[in-house]
């Protein structure tokens, strides 16, 4: 897989036909993914949207290889991922895919320059390039000032930033990120999504589950999902008026 999409690229990175997610219990078997048709182009920029529960992580989380489909086929960059073994999922999470979560994650122990440097140690790449990658992805988020720092010793947005620094610091195939603003207020939220359009102005590929609406638009387009399936904008507005009736005691 090449790790560095080209601007106007239009080939297909991810493609998902007749996806399907089930999640079992003893008691329980309950339909996380159905039926999901997806293809994301290279240089896109897709939203994820619906309300909490309707699976949205959840794909992500099989986007990303960190989770398997139940059903279906996901291709990405053109290759079948259901063969892959569990080392080779880690090689083409580490060097294809960064992910931004909602919760930072970043190491609490390591200062910002070694949280950032941390997934191309995996890679056996020599420290001078390490080094020239790390400082110039710090630079690109405005966090290079900051590299001697811990997790602790930064605001939010700060970490946020450092957290996206060590999303594109392995130049990725393409961004995943969930809820990158959800932890964050107002004005860091804005801050870190004015980050994510520069990255998809200068080609990045991303995916981004949010549930707030403003940032949504913010993409190329949408994927509405609803009870574990795509729908149309409208008839996802539909269901969560519905939901939120029934849940507030409303007939519907």
């Amino acid at each position: 897989m090449e790790n560095t999409p080209e601007q106007g690229n239009s080939s297909t990175l991810i493609d998902l036909q007749a996806l399907s997610k089930v999640f079992y219990t003893e008691e329980v078997e309950t339909h996380a993914l159905s039926d999901i048709h997806l293809e994301v182009k290279a240089g896109e920029f897709v939203s994820i949207a619906g309300p909490s529960g309707c699976g949205k992580t959840t794909l992500l989380s099989i986007l990303g290889l960190l989770d398997s489909p139940t059903g279906g086929d996901y291709l990405l960059d053109g290759e079948p991922v259901a063969s892959l073994t569990t080392s080779q999922r880690a090689k083409i999470r580490n060097q294809a895919i960064g992910f931004i979560f909602q919760a930072f994650n970043l190491i609490g122990d390591l200062t910002v320059y070694e949280n950032v440097e941390l997934p191309l140690t995996y890679r056996g790449m020599a420290g001078s390039e390490r080094r020239e990658r790390v400082h110039t992805s710090l630079e690109r988020v405005g966090m290079a000032h900051r590299m001697k720092h811990y997790p602790s010793q930064l605001s939010g947005g700060q970490q946020q930033r450092v957290a996206v620094a060590r999303a594109i610091v392995g130049k990725p195939l393409i961004l995943l990120a969930d809820e990158p603003t959800g932890n964050l207020d107002s004005k860091n939220g804005n801050a870190v999504m004015d980050l994510m359009k520069e990255l998809h102005d200068e080609g990045a590929t991303i995916c981004m589950v949010t549930h707030d609406p403003r940032y949504a638009t913010v993409a190329d387009r949408s994927v509405h999902l609803f009870d574990g399936q795509v729908v149309d904008e409208e008839d996802a507005q539909r269901a969560e008026h519905a939901q939120e009736l029934e849940e507030s005691g409303f007939d519907v």
